[in-house]
């Protein structure tokens, strides 16, 4: 999907039901600035075919806007190509981890037959973890080449990795999960501070003269619609901040369960 001149998406990548994954890329004159490279090899093999479409003579080089493995297990595609991987200085994976994602992935197979030939191996087929080799650890400005350069924005909270990518010239942001469209933001990843870290980082993106959003997950966002998950995602905040704890959690889950009465 193209959302500007210089900007594209690429929406509804495969992961865990029902949640997709998007991705998308960066047009300049000289460079294709990938954002992002799905859950697995698979999924970056298609994201790089389209990048390279754009501007086939171009350079191609790759951010990683967080820490989870849905955006960044496609990495090892990409180093494979030597081509360099941006992302947060934090970002630091381990095997266990990654050997950890293969398991839960395998538990979401709902057939046992299907979990019995580890079917999880097709979605991961050449997949292997791959960490940034290009640390962020600041605010950075990044040129594309002719008029198109993007500003790399620390917008931590969902996890201290996180980070949006803003194109001015196009007022297009790619927001990694700091934003989700029509989902539930996942606040598990971290408790109060963090969560207050998120709302800074809000205000952050509301504070950009932004007409285009691609979430990390969900539609992308045009016009009001922005306005609209901003908003829903800092109620959410400000609500697990109230509550102490994240709608997704086990004492959310307690506290929705309907009151018993007790004979006496």
């Amino acid at each position: 999907m193209q959302l500007s001149d210089h900007c594209f998406a690429l929406t509804g990548l495969g992961y865990l039901p029902p949640w997709s994954v998007n991705a998308g890329f960066i047009v300049g004159s000289d460079t294709t600035l990938v954002v992002d490279t799905g859950a697995c090899s698979l999924s970056a093999a298609t994201i790089h075919g389209y990048a390279s479409a754009g501007r086939p003579a171009n350079r191609i080089t790759v951010i990683d806007t967080e820490r989870h493995f849905d955006h960044i297990g496609g990495n090892s595609y990409f180093r494979d190509r030597g081509i360099d991987v941006y992302g947060h200085v934090q970002l630091r994976r381990t095997e266990d981890e990654f050997r950890a994602e293969l398991e839960e992935f395998h538990a979401h197979i709902p057939n046992p037959a299907r979990q019995a030939l580890r079917e999880e191996n097709a979605f991961f087929e050449g997949t292997r973890l791959e960490n940034p080799n290009r640390p962020i650890s600041s605010d950075t400005r990044m040129d594309l080449g002719g008029d198109c350069a993007v500003e790399i924005i620390l917008t931590p909270g969902h996890t201290p990795t996180n980070l949006s990518i803003w194109v001015p010239s196009d007022r297009v942001l790619y927001c990694g999960d700091c934003l989700v469209n029509r989902y539930l933001s996942n606040l598990d990843a971290g408790a109060e501070p963090a969560w207050r870290e998120w709302l800074r980082s809000l205000d952050r993106i509301e504070s950009l003269k932004r007409s285009v959003v691609m979430p990390g997950h969900g539609p992308v966002a045009t016009g009001e619609d922005v306005d609209r998950i901003i908003a829903s995602t800092r109620a959410v905040l400000e609500q697990a901040i109230a509550n102490g704890f994240s709608p997704t959690s086990r004492h959310a889950s307690a506290s929705q369960q309907p009151c018993r009465q007790t004979a006496t």
